[in-house]
C-alpha cells in the first residue's frame, strides 16, 4: 500500500488471504516517495515466489500502475477513497492504464474484493483454494436464500426491523 493510512482499507484483502492459509507480504511503498524501493520490490516479486500483487493507493494512485510496469505478475488496483474527490481520483488513476501494462480494478475501498480475486487468480494452479472458493461461493449464496426467505415469511417491514 502507499501509506499506512491505506491499511484499514487494505484489512479485508489481508483477512481473506491469510484465512486462506496464503502465505503474504504486507509492505508500505510508495510510488512517489519510495520509488527505488517499489521498482526493487516489483521486479524481484517472482523470484520471490509472490503470485498475485495487491496494491492499494489513494489519490493520484500511481503505485498499482507502476508495479505493473516493473513485473508481468497480475497486479490488482484498490483504489482508496480520498478526501478531496472521494476516490473517484484514486478509481481513473488505477482503471485508465495505458494500453499494455494492465492492472485489474477493484471498487474504491473494495480490499474484499481484492483478496477474493487474489484467491481466485491463484486457484488456477492450487486445488486446495479452488475448493475453498466454491464452498465460499456456496455459503454468500445460502445467506443471500436465508434473507430471501426471512423476507417472504416476516413481510418488508418486520424483515428490517429485524435486521
Amino acid at each position: 500500500m502507499g501509506s499506512d493510512s491505506d491499511l484499514e482499507k487494505m484489512k479485508a484483502a489481508i483477512d481473506i488471504l491469510e484465512n486462506s492459509g496464503i502465505e503474504i507480504d504486507v509492505c508500505i511503498l510508495s510510488a512517489h516517495r519510495t520509488p527505488i524501493e517499489m521498482m526493487e520490490y516489483a521486479k524481484n516479486a517472482e523470484s520471490q515466489n509472490i503470485k498475485v500483487i495487491i496494491a492499494g493507493a489513494g489519490g493520484a494512485a500511481h503505485l498499482p500502475g507502476m508495479i505493473a510496469s516493473m513485473t508481468t505478475l497480475p497486479v490488482i488496483g484498490v483504489p482508496i477513497e480520498s478526501k478531496t474527490l472521494k476516490g473517484i481520483d484514486s478509481l481513473l488513476s488505477i482503471a485508465q492504464m495505458p494500453k499494455g501494462v494492465p492492472v485489474a480494478t477493484v471498487a474504491i475501498n473494495g480490499g474484499e474484493n481484492a483478496g477474493l480475486l487474489a484467491l481466485s487468480i491463484i486457484s488456477l494452479f492450487d486445488e486446495f483454494i479452488n475448493e475453498q472458493l466454491k464452498l465460499y461461493r456456496k455459503r454468500i449464496h445460502a445467506k443471500v436464500r436465508e434473507k430471501n426467505k426471512k423476507l417472504k415469511v416476516n413481510g418488508a417491514n418486520k424483515y428490517l426491523q429485524e435486521s
